[in-house]
């Protein structure tokens, strides 16, 4: 330590002396203190001989065969670190990062110094400790120890996989608890390293490649026991995640009742030993149930016919149950009907009724104005006889006149007035008029019409050539004269 650090500030050097000025041990303490936190981190590892705790702080001491430091830790950090339960006690082997600490201590307290740790992990085996417990709270956070548990698991699986050391005295003791269980199935084997580095790849290929193809109901990861860095490929983190993924059931029996794996907790069963894992994987004792199928069938069968027996009569009460109640409701069902043609009747009744007299007593003012309307009407015709003949005799009157013009008018023009004064009429036999001479001669016969009469006429030879057509024919001479054709009287 230089002079400048160890004396406080302001002090004066005691002037032509070798050795610094006195200063108080206070004052001194607290620049020992703030070098000490000056100094680097650093990382130690060793013994634990002493261990012991406050509410405060946690208080152990690191020895090896060269030295040893005091060490100090607060509580809330060393908690924080979540270690194993035990894994920090007399005899472990630790590995502690932190810087050196002194406490000046004070009137009624001892200075100390101390190595205040931040960081403490197990070493050697307890470091896997440490590393293991660390998955497990990963693992439980992610929720991948549940999965594998929840898998459908067969009571008697037909073709079951196992993974183990091709050599291996796991492999034996499997088949001789299969054999126990009386199990015929079909077994799948996967042999691979169960304790090297290369252990947990090939492992876990090889499970991938089972669950992918090998049609298997449920696969057995098993070796015998060992210590934890033996077993440490059954802890390999993408071993496990596969194995939490997979949709086969998984069956862990690696090491002994003691050791626990991270395989353990993300299986769907662990099991003790690969004995242990045969009764795990086979539900029920083959031989025994084969040998207590002929009770078992008669006891299903004493039970079938109690069932029967016990049921026949609610049966058949319940069989008799729709008819009751179909009669009863055809019952029910026909009273309603009586009811409601009842109340319809007289619903009808009451609407009639209610329609007639509103229809009344619309029609009431109706009719009174009808009938005021027929006497005024009888009155109106009653009066229209007198009118009408008043009126048709002067139509007559002026009909009689314009008749007696019209007939005035008539007799002026009739041509038989002309006829009375001297005139005649020629026609021919259509009674057309005949106008002129050859008129007359082209009809031959004509008819000559005076005012009192007509007389037939024929035109100028044709008497003549009629008359001897006669005379030749009927040898008789008649004479033709005009007749005169009198008016009947």
């Amino acid at each position: 330590m230089d002079r400048e650090q160890s004396e406080p500030a302001g002090k004066d050097q005691v002037e032509g002396g070798s050795e610094p000025a006195p200063v108080p041990v206070g004052e001194y303490a607290e620049s020992l203190k703030r070098q000490m936190n000056a100094l680097p981190r650093a990382t130690i590892t060793g013994e634990v001989t002493e261990f012991n705790r406050s509410n405060v702080q946690i208080y152990f001491q690191l020895k090896d065969e060269r030295g040893g430091v005091r060490c100090t830790m607060w509580r809330r950090e060393f908690e924080a670190l979540d270690l194993p339960e035990g894994s920090v006690k007399v005899g472990s082997q630790i590995v502690a990062t932190g810087g050196p600490d002194y406490y000046p201590g004070g009137k009624t307290a001892s200075p100390s110094f101390s190595f205040r740790a931040t960081d403490i992990r197990l070493s050697g085996e307890g470091d896997l400790i440490a590393r293991l417990a660390e998955l497990r709270k990963r693992f439980r956070a992610e929720g991948l120890t549940e999965p594998q548990k929840a898998l459908y698991r067969p009571v008697l699986p037909r073709r079951i996989g196992v993974i183990t050391a091709e050599g291996g005295a796991a492999r034996q003791d499997l088949m001789v608890g299969l054999e126990r269980r009386g199990w015929q199935g079909e077994l799948v084997w996967g042999f691979a390293p169960v304790q090297d580095r290369k252990a947990a790849p090939i492992i876990t290929r090889t499970l991938s490649d089972m669950a992918a193809f090998g049609d298997v109901e449920a696969i057995v990861v098993c070796r015998g026991g060992g210590s934890l860095t033996d077993l440490w490929a059954f802890c390999d983190e993408d071993l496990c995640r596969n194995v939490a993924m997979l949709a086969v059931p998984v069956v862990s029996a690696v090491g002994h009742e003691r050791d626990v794996t991270l395989l353990d907790d993300v299986a769907a069963v662990r099991a003790s030993t690969p004995t242990h894992a045969a009764e795990a994987v086979i539900g029920i004792d083959v031989g025994a149930a084969r040998s207590a199928m002929p009770e078992v069938v008669a006891r299903v069968a004493r039970a079938g016919q109690l069932a029967v027996r016990d049921r026949i009569s609610p049966l058949a009460a319940l069989a008799a149950g729709p008819g009751r109640a179909i009669r009863t409701e055809r019952t029910a069902l026909n009273q309603r009907t009586r009811e409601i043609r009842a109340s319809a009747e007289r619903g009808l009744k009451e609407r009639v009724s209610d329609s007639t007299g509103r229809i009344q007593r619309g029609l009431l003012p109706v009719v009174a104005r009808a009938g005021r309307s027929v006497d005024s009407d009888r009155q109106h015709v009653l009066a229209l006889p007198a009118s009408l003949r008043a009126q048709v005799a002067r139509r007559l009157d002026q009909g009689e006149r314009r008749l007696e013009t019209e007939r005035v008018a008539l007799r002026a023009h009739d041509p038989q007035r002309t006829l009375e004064r001297g005139y005649a009429r020629v026609e021919d036999r259509a009674g057309e008029p005949v106008v002129d001479a050859p008129g007359a001669r082209k009809a031959g016969e004509v008819k000559i019409r005076f005012a009192d009469d007509a007389v037939d006429a024929v035109v100028g030879g044709a008497r003549r050539r009629r008359r001897r057509q006669n005379e030749e024919t009927e040898g008789e001479f008649e004479q033709i004269s005009m007749e005169g054709l009198e008016e009947s009287e």
